[in-house]
């Protein structure tokens, strides 16, 4: 402890305060860290070195008093360990999956499994004692979880000694039948441990080693980590040498203490404000249609589509990427949104993405859940471009890389979406990409290993695409929630996202809402195969005359619905006719073309059929559509009359001529009865 104070004795807690907050170079920071320069009498890193003799209490008073100055002390001096092993705070992200488990705690939808098949002579010992050094060197493998109050608390127990048993398949049971049931266990976040190590013997010189965690003290990252480790020890001592390591600067529970404090100093404000301006008050739910109705809890069911996509494709959708100054992952994101929006037929399409979230040096090597998630939004319109997208999608992914740190659990907690738990709050598909494989087979000290993939699968989002650069192309899956789609549903959907992606790496230009999303057989079959029939339809009634007779045959059913609006059939069938008898006062009747300029909306329909029944011809007119171009379309169809809303009159090019009557206008005083033509 006397080390630790030697400068503090020579300079004054309060002069420490007031000499650091004066100096104006302490903002100057390159990669979070700070350029170290000297200006009058104490060099920068002899302040830094007394901030890290300061206690942790006295570090956040100093803190305070920088976040005054504009400075936020915790993002431009390390990250301390900590002073004692007393139980200490979660971190945002385990404190969100701390009170999921606490909610379904037989649940295994957050578990991360990782299964290595060991071929040749496997010395058992030397791997017992690497997965022992594994658990020794990194804390969160030995960490539980309590509740003290309103307190969540992770405690970090003694390394103990490791029991590695060997267990052998029961009469009847497939390796994939173990792999399968044993990453299906829930774990018991209170009492632990939250690292499952099984060894499978299935042959004297065939082994599977089944390691299972618990999110909560894991993520993607941290899976190569404690794999690459557990092999080195494995090595190391098969050959009778000491295991050789970098010690580890800090542990998981330090960073969590680090990231609230630094969040709470102006970071949290500053990086809230970006993301709630960006995703704005509305939080939109993505509706894909499904093959059955949504329970109304999820049960994380899940299956897995894999999706090959080959190395002519890659290197056009590289290409696309380099003339468009994107990425290649930007570029799939845009077309993975596109297939989005054009399934469910929403503007606004939001997809969340999982990033490491390990900008601080001391993090890259721990075994940790530091994965956070952004929400990726992409805008669409009728007149959205290929390249509007692209670039639209660049801008977005750079802005939320400059506010990557925020929580998402703090984002949620901010935005407050409705809450719903049949579905994940703020976005309900995931995507994630990978730029190289992880999965390759190895050699080491007289073993092959390969890894051992599972066929049960956890679906967090009702549809999650993964998609990761191979020297023999890209490798892609589909892992979606079996509550909701069938097998053949999602085989279609990959096949319509491959349809996207060739037709993107075409023409730039092209509107999003133009691109083919069926192939040339679905065309076909859609255009011919179902049209092919030998049914006879009658052909003695005009449309509206056969509307007319099912509304007297149903009338009280529904035959419109729009969110909450519905209209009967008579509903219908009489303020049609309303509006038609007001139609004919105006001289609509035979060879009269009439405009229809209408949002979505249950009066489209009215108009439609109005113009129907006074037995003039609709020329439909989209109001997004340029100006121009609606002006060319009214000027060429030689419409006298134009049916709209209020809502979109303002922004039609109208042709002087042309008079505009307004659909929802009152129709009182005009027969309800059905016009005679």
């Amino acid at each position: 402890m006397e080390r630790s104070h030697s400068r503090a004795s020579s300079l004054p807690r309060i002069s420490l305060y007031r000499e650091i907050a004066s100096r104006q170079d302490i903002a100057a920071v390159s990669s979070g860290m700070l350029h170290f320069s000297c200006l009058g009498e104490t060099p920068v890193h002899q302040l830094l070195d007394s901030v890290k003799s300061l206690s942790p209490r006295e570090r956040k008073a100093l803190a305070v008093l920088l976040k005054r100055q504009g400075v936020n002390l915790y993002g431009v001096t390390p990250i301390f360990p900590r002073e004692t092993q007393a139980p200490s705070a979660l971190s945002f992200a385990q404190q969100r999956q701390w009170i999921l488990w606490q909610l379904e705690p037989h649940s295994a939808a957050y578990n991360i499994p990782l299964a290595l098949r060991l071929h040749g002579p496997l010395n058992t010992e030397a791997l017992r004692r690497s997965v022992e050094s594994l658990i020794e060197r990194h804390e969160t493998l030995r960490t539980t979880f309590e509740q003290q109050g309103d307190e969540s608390l992770q405690v970090v127990h003694p390394a103990a000694a490791f029991v590695l048993s060997v267990e052998r398949l029961a009469h009847g049971q497939s390796v994939q039948d173990y792999v399968d049931h044993e990453v299906q266990q829930p774990f018991d976040l209170q009492h632990g441990p939250l690292l499952r190590v099984r060894l499978l013997q299935v042959a004297d010189d065939e082994h599977v080693l089944v390691l299972t965690q618990h999110h909560i003290v894991s993520d993607g990252w941290s899976m190569p980590i404690m794999v690459e480790e557990l092999l080195q020890g494995y090595q190391a001592i098969s050959l009778g040498r000491e295991i050789r390591r970098e010690p580890l600067p800090i542990q998981y529970a330090d960073y969590a203490i680090w990231q609230r404090n630094w969040l709470e100093m102006g970071e949290q404000a500053r990086q809230l404000e970006y993301w709630t301006n960006q995703l704005g008050e509305q939080q939109p739910v993505l509706e894909l249609p499904s093959d059955r109705p949504r329970p109304a809890m999820r049960d994380h069911h899940g299956a897995r589509l894999n999706v090959e996509l080959d190395t002519v494709l890659l290197s056009r959708l590289k290409a696309l990427a380099r003339e468009q100054g994107i990425t290649l992952f930007m570029l799939l994101l845009a077309s993975f949104q596109t297939l989005l929006h054009r399934y469910s037929g929403q503007d606004d399409v939001r997809v969340g993405v999982p990033i490491a979230n390990r900008n601080r040096s001391e993090t890259e090597g721990l075994i940790g859940f530091f994965v956070n998630t952004q929400v990726l939004k992409a805008e669409f319109s009728s007149q959205t471009t290929v390249a509007d997208l692209l670039q639209q999608i660049k801008y977005t992914a750079v802005q939320a890389q400059a506010h990557q740190d925020l929580p998402f659990e703090q984002l949620v907690e901010a935005l407050q979406p409705e809450r719903d738990p049949s579905r994940s709050p703020l976005f309900q598909v995931a995507y994630n990409h990978q730029t190289e494989a992880r999965n390759e087979a190895r050699e080491l000290a007289g073993l092959r290993l390969e890894y051992q993939l599972s066929d049960k699968h956890t679906a967090q989002f009702d549809l999650t695409l993964d998609t990761c650069e191979r020297p023999d192309g890209l490798g892609a899956s589909l892992i979606y929630a079996t509550d909701l789609f069938d097998a053949s549903t999602i085989e279609r959907m990959a096949g319509h996202w491959r349809n996207l992606l060739h037709a993107m790496t075409g023409d730039v230009q092209q509107r999003i809402a133009d691109l083919p999303l069926l192939s040339a057989a679905e065309r076909e079959a859609t255009l011919q195969g179902w049209n092919a029939g030998l049914k006879v339809y009658p052909t003695e009634q005009c449309a509206h005359q056969r509307f007319e007779a099912q509304a007297a045959k149903t009338p009280q059913a529904i035959a419109l619905s729009l969110g909450a609006e519905t209209l009967s059939y008579e509903q219908l069938n009489q303020r049609a006719n309303q509006l038609a008898h007001k139609l004919r006062e105006q001289g609509v009747g035979p060879d009269v073309r009439v405009g229809l300029a209408a949002e979505r909306s249950l009066d489209m329909i009215v108009g439609l059929l109005a113009i129907l029944k006074a037995g003039g011809a609709y020329v439909p007119l989209d109001p997004d559509y340029p100006q121009d171009r609606l002006s060319f379309l009214m000027q060429d169809s030689g419409i006298e009359l134009l049916l709209t809303q209020a809502s979109v009159r303002d922004r039609l090019p109208v042709p002087a001529h042309v008079q505009c009557l307004l659909i929802e206008a009152s129709l009182d005083g005009y027969s309800a009865e059905n016009p005679v033509n």
